[in-house]
């Protein structure tokens, strides 16, 4: 099959592989009908993640269809349309026993593209299939489906639950990516007052006001003196750093009240100045985490009853699969090109086969 390989710092290439085959009796492996890029990816091709090594397939995010499954398997059968989750969870271990499934001990967590082959190919093997993949609907298309991967439940899971949005706060996105899309999106099921959209490009900016930010400013142009205007000087009681550079995170430290909450979602390569020095006495509550993907089914049921932004709200571009090696050029100058989320594949799904 073809696949999206990691060959080291910069280096990536589109080519033959191995078709993948069941290993263990809790596999499955899926043909990849629908697939994204997440910004992370750009993470570890730039070197920021040292654990993925050379020779690996890359992505975590897809939907598919089940061509093969393990003895043990009991959910999924061949021919089911799933979603692949970007977290693997054993379903034994004490962190998976209390949800938080991105911390698996038992073989589970964040692997797929990162500690075993990922998703960006024609078939991918998912281990502890049970758990880690999810029967899709047909009211669900492909291409809003993949974006239930990651990005929702990261969004929702890291930023508004960890920063424990309320009603009537004023909470602020800092990077109006395809994460902070999604927590823009996932903040007003919980009312908030006002929210308060911060990214240096405009294209997405204007996309975050799309999506139902009531405020934006220019990262680079002292956003703090906005929230301050618009909170009588007292601060945000949450701001969610969803961009992974030193610069935002201290932005987002700056900016949130006493009592309040930062949630950091952004994946970072480097170090963040915290400066306890001016947060020590405010009695702020930091937060960190990757997505443990427990609110997949929920946000599946609402992307399903059309109470979850739709994909055309965030998909710029699509592709082919065999266009990968274009669409990371074209996902990695999103500067130039304006593209928030890009998927390659996702057929439709509008008829349905009745089988005597």
């Amino acid at each position: 099959m073809k696949a999206l390989v990691f060959q080291g710092p910069g280096q990536t290439a589109w080519q033959d592989v191995p078709d993948p085959g069941i290993k263990d009796a809790g596999d499955a492996v899926v043909r990849v009908d629908a697939v994204t890029i997440c910004g992370t990816d750009l993470h570890i091709i730039k070197g920021d993640v040292p654990e993925v090594g050379p020779g690996t397939v890359l992505g975590h995010e897809a939907v598919g269809e089940i061509v093969e499954v393990g003895s043990d398997v009991r959910t999924v059968r061949p021919g089911d349309r799933v979603l692949v989750s970007c977290i693997a969870s054993c379903g034994r271990c004490g962190f998976c026993r209390e949800n938080r499934y991105g911390q698996c001990r038992g073989g589970g967590g964040w692997v797929l593209g990162h500690l075993i082959d990922g998703t960006q190919a024609e078939y991918v093997r998912v281990p502890f299939a049970d758990l880690s993949v999810h029967p899709l609907p047909s009211a669900v298309t492909s291409e809003d489906a993949v974006l239930l991967a990651d990005i929702f439940p990261t969004g929702y899971e890291v930023g508004v639950l960890n920063g424990r949005v309320r009603p009537g706060d004023t909470v602020v996105v800092v990077g109006a990516g395809p994460i902070g899309l999604a927590t823009i999106a996932t903040a007003q099921l919980y009312s908030p007052g006002r929210i308060i959209a911060v990214d240096l490009a405009e294209s997405r900016l204007e996309a975050a006001r799309a999506m139902g930010a009531d405020a934006t400013a220019d990262a680079a142009e002292a956003p703090e003196q906005l929230v301050d205007d618009l909170t009588d000087g007292l601060g945000a009681d949450v701001v969610i750093e969803a961009v992974g550079v030193p610069e935002a995170f201290e932005q987002c430290t700056r900016m949130v009240r006493p009592g309040g909450h930062v949630a950091n979602v952004g994946v970072h390569g480097k170090p963040a100045v915290l400066h306890l020095e001016d947060l020590w006495i405010k009695d702020v509550t930091i937060t960190t985490g990757l997505v443990d993907t427990y609110s997949t089914p929920l946000l599946l049921r609402m992307m399903a009853g059309g109470k979850l932004p739709a994909a055309s709200a965030m998909v710029t571009h699509r592709f082919e699969l065999g266009q990968m090696e274009e669409v990371y050029d074209v996902f990695a100058r999103a500067s130039r090109t304006g593209a928030l989320k890009v998927v390659l594949g996702a057929p439709t799904h509008d008829e349905v086969s009745v089988v005597g």
